[in-house]
């Protein structure tokens, strides 16, 4: 299709909208009742405003440039549809109201094309169908949008969950501790080791216990990852305990092969603690007088 007739099809369009805004935003505003006019997610005249603005850029872009919603001068307009889906995904809204935005303006346009186009059906059929293309480009555009939201938001919360779930403890001057929950994977084993390293440096510790008490089982995807973790902080100039060895996982490892030999283990993180203590050469003496 032709620049050309991109805009004469956006002229027409800027026809129908000029001085029938109040009126398609008010059917607009009705249409989406029981949809995406969630009150309990948003302000009515949050949603009066963005649909406002939508109309604006409507006149203005399809003026300027038809009904290609990929033209540049669309650009405006894709800005405000990203910003719309986004601030839904963070409300809380389905991706259906979501999309419904867009789609809930097509009856209100339809009805205004029905009534300038009255007695041509051709022309009528003609613009009803571009606009019927370029607000099915602009709903599938913001499903995408809000889809990679959705996404961005699944994975930010999963990094901070993980996080959480490997806190890394001062035991004493110089010793940390690592209490690890659950199994073990290749996402969370980067976390471990992230934080691990990292509160080696800020707190120039030498000696770090891995406390695996909390780890339902050992296999030897586990076991290698734990051992990325003790060469890592090896790397940093710490020693590493591994403690938490329970009959079952010990049979275990012995059972798959897996070579601990080089590693320091124990039963609890008490006996993990007392050997860091012994190693920095630090050790208790009972008062008497206490005891």
């Amino acid at each position: 299709m032709s620049e050309m007739q991109l805009n004469q099809k956006g002229a027409k369009l800027v026809d129908i909208l000029s001085g029938q805004e109040e009126r398609i935003l008010a059917e607009w505003m009705k249409e989406m009742t029981g949809s995406t006019r969630r009150g309990d997610l948003i302000k009515e005249s949050e949603l009066r405003a963005e649909c406002t603005q939508f109309l604006k850029l409507l006149k203005q872009t399809t003026e300027a440039a038809g009904t290609d919603f990929q033209s540049p001068s669309f650009g405006p307009m894709r800005e405000m549809l990203s910003d719309v889906s986004r601030g839904r995904a963070q409300k809380g809204f389905k991706p259906s109201e979501t999309a419904t935005f867009v789609f809930s303006l097509k009856r209100p346009l339809f009805d205004q094309i029905q009534t300038q186009y009255k007695g041509d059906t051709d022309a009528m059929a003609a613009e009803m169908w571009s606009l019927t293309e370029l607000l099915d480009a602009m709903g599938l555009y913001t499903m995408e949008v809000f889809q990679k939201s959705r996404e961005d938001m699944i994975r930010r919360q999963q990094e901070e969950l993980l996080e959480l779930s490997t806190p890394v403890v001062k035991l004493w001057d110089g010793i940390l501790a690592l209490p690890i929950i659950g199994t073990l994977d290749s996402a969370r084993t980067q976390v471990v080791m992230e934080s691990l390293l990292q509160a080696i440096v800020q707190t120039n510790s030498r000696m770090a216990i891995i406390d695996i008490t909390g780890v339902p089982t050992v296999d030897t995807v586990v076991a290698q990852h734990l051992l990325k973790t003790v060469t890592a902080a090896r790397l940093m100039g710490a020693d590493c305990i591994i403690s938490g060895v329970r009959p079952q996982i010990a049979q275990t490892i012995v059972h798959l092969g897996i070579n601990l030999l080089d590693v320091t283990t124990k039963a609890t993180l008490a006996a993990a603690f007392s050997v860091a203590l012994q190693r920095l050469g630090i050790s208790f003496v009972r008062d008497a007088a206490k005891s």
